[in-house]
């Protein structure tokens, strides 16, 4: 039985851990050639991960916010197997935790520089890689719930995921009639890196059970739940899917959970 993105080459940033290692497996199940790039070393344990698992994976140390690296990455798939067929641009940051009043702008900047120039270097040249090869192709970005309403997290990342979400719509819109479909994906709270902090407090608290507790599904989100989700986005399957934002996120965003709100400080 063929796999949904069999015969295709996807790139995965933030592949050393969370939603990227899973998705960068559950891609590579699937059928897909994959080059992996990360901040950090992890990022040749997953590739290793894949070949275990008898995929074929290039790892690469990058930081997804410099061009020159994003460009290494598409350069890299189109050497290493002549094509480039999907880009999920995953990496992210929490950022700066500041409120209104005390961020620091250098912060925010950094937040910005990961978040969203991050993605938006990836359409810059994966897009154009795409367009150049006449046969279309998918961008997958990762945006936040916190990117649709306040209160999910804080400022300069909610900012930048919202950013990341437009940057959908108008990519998509800019690349009319190549055939790239650009979309984002949304996640609530997932255990993840970036995450880790929260869930290792619940778990030191034994108050795990209260994580997610805003949702209706009233639990967090497991990394491959995400993973589902990106894939059918850089599938075939998702074919006219275009422009959009997916809310992955127990149903957060289907009403107007209370967070606690305090003048000039990021929500708790």
């Amino acid at each position: 039985m063929s796999g949904a993105l069999d015969g295709k080459v996807a790139i995965i940033t933030g592949a050393g851990s969370g939603i990227g290692r899973a998705s960068a497996l559950r891609f590579a199940a699937e059928g897909a050639k994959l080059v992996l790039g990360d901040k950090t070393a992890a990022v040749h344990d997953t590739a290793q991960a894949v070949k275990d698992a008898g995929g074929e994976a290039v790892a690469l140390e990058i930081d997804a916010g410099v061009e020159t690296d994003v460009a290494t990455l598409v350069a890299t798939a189109k050497e290493a197997y002549g094509a480039l067929d999907i880009a999920f641009a995953n990496a992210g940051i929490i950022g700066d935790m500041g409120g209104i009043f005390d961020f620091d702008p250098a912060a925010w900047a950094e937040t910005l520089r990961v978040n969203l120039i991050g993605p938006a270097l990836m359409v810059k040249h994966a897009g154009k890689a795409m367009v150049d090869q006449g046969r279309g192709g998918a961008i997958v970005l990762t945006a936040s719930v916190a990117g649709i309403n306040s209160g999910a997290g804080p400022g300069a990342y909610s900012a930048s995921k919202a950013g990341v979400i437009n940057l959908a719509k108008v990519a998509a819109q800019q690349l009319s009639t190549s055939g790239v479909r650009v979309n984002a994906v949304c996640p609530g709270l997932t255990e993840t890196g970036m995450t880790k902090p929260t869930f290792d407090y619940a778990k030191a608290k034994e108050v795990t059970h209260k994580l997610g507790q805003l949702n209706p599904l009233r639990r967090a989100a497991q990394p491959e739940e995400l993973a589902n989700v990106a894939l059918f986005l850089a599938s075939d399957q998702a074919s006219y899917v275009n422009g959009q934002a997916i809310a992955v996120d127990g149903g957060l965003t289907s009403s107007h959970p209370v967070t606690r709100q305090l003048l000039g400080q990021t929500s708790h």
